[in-house]
């Protein structure tokens, strides 16, 4: 009987790592799996309230907004980038919230100007 050496520990773990014989399709399954909901209409008073906000708001602010894209409602906290009024956008870091998708905002601390 020969002498056999020893297995390095990170590779024996490997042979019990999952296979993924179809990769991607978890994520598939989970879109799918995603319920599409319907844009909520807002009340006047309410879309006056977000109006009230969006003015308020300046660069640096921190905010949490809920906003809706494609089918579902989506939040994001974060730096306030960039307030476009004209072109009716907030930029929270890198995600670009047009005006007309914004659910709700929620002002988390006043930024450094």
């Amino acid at each position: 009987m020969g002498y056999r050496e020893k297995m390095p520990r990170e590779e024996r773990a490997k042979q019990f790592m999952p296979f993924a014989a179809l990769k991607g399709y978890p994520d598939a399954l989970r879109k799918k799996e995603r319920a599409v909901v319907s844009r909520r209409e807002l009340s006047e008073e309410y879309a006056g309230e977000l109006d009230r906000k969006l003015r308020q708001m300046r660069k640096n602010d921190i905010v949490t907004a809920v906003y809706f894209k494609r089918g579902e409602y989506l939040k994001v906290t974060g730096m306030v980038t960039g307030i476009d009024r004209t072109a009716r956008i907030l930029r929270i870091v890198n995600t670009k919230i047009p005006f007309g998708d914004l659910y709700d905002l929620i002002l988390e601390r006043k930024g450094f100007q």
